[in-house]
Formats: structure tokens, sequence, C-alpha cells
């Protein structure tokens, strides 16, 4: 592969997790995601407490992530080759643990309302 672009790795992704799951999952993290920006220009500030629940939730995340992609991709830690292999997983485990302590951060906001400014 001499060349290497984002269409590239659009064609990856779809071939690895279906074209409806992959474009399902991208939307799935553009609504998190404004709705993450809705909270934060809502609140006006962060919730420390929140922002500790959600961090204590990443390896939830992280390990969830691994797991998806391991089922998704019909393979084991036993197929982990090099170190870019490794490499790949801990970006896979790291971009679930962020992802899902966004999730958590956004439904503890959106439950328990805006903070009262006491």
């Amino acid at each position: 592969m001499e060349e290497f672009s984002f269409m590239t790795i659009l064609a990856v992704f779809e071939e690895m997790f279906g074209r409806w799951l992959f474009w399902t999952m991208v939307a799935v993290a553009v609504i998190i995601t404004v709705a993450w920006l809705y909270v934060l220009i809502r609140d006006r500030s962060m919730s420390m407490r929140k922002f500790l629940l959600a961090q204590l939730s990443m390896p939830i995340g992280g390990i969830a992530a691994v797991w998806f992609v391991m089922v998704m991709t019909n393979s084991g830690f036993s197929d982990i080759g090099g170190p870019i292999d490794w490499l790949v997983l801990l970006g896979v485990f790291a971009a679930g643990a962020v992802g899902f302590a966004i999730l958590v951060y956004v439904v503890q906001s959106l439950l328990r309302g805006k903070p009262s400014d006491a």
C-alpha cells in the first residue's frame, strides 16, 4: 500500500464492522459529542464530582471497546502478532475509555439537571 488516505481508513472500518454498523457508531459518537457540548455550555463549568465518577468508569469503557472489536473481527488475543497490534489494541482501549467517560458525564448531567448557583 503506497498511498494511505482518509478514504482508505473509511473503507477498512466499513469492511471490519459493516457499512450500517460503522455509520451507526459514527452517528452515536456525534450525538454524544453534541450532548457533551450542550451540557458544558448549559452548566458553564464542569462538575468535579461528575468528572471523578466519569473517570472511575473509564476501565469499563476500555474493556468494552476491546471486547467489541475482538467480537466484530472474530479474533482473540492469540491473534495479536507484533508491536503494532498491541498499539492498536491500546488505542482502542483508550478511545473506548475516553468515549465512555464522556457518555457517563453526559448521562449524569442530563439526569441530575443543571446545578443550582448556591
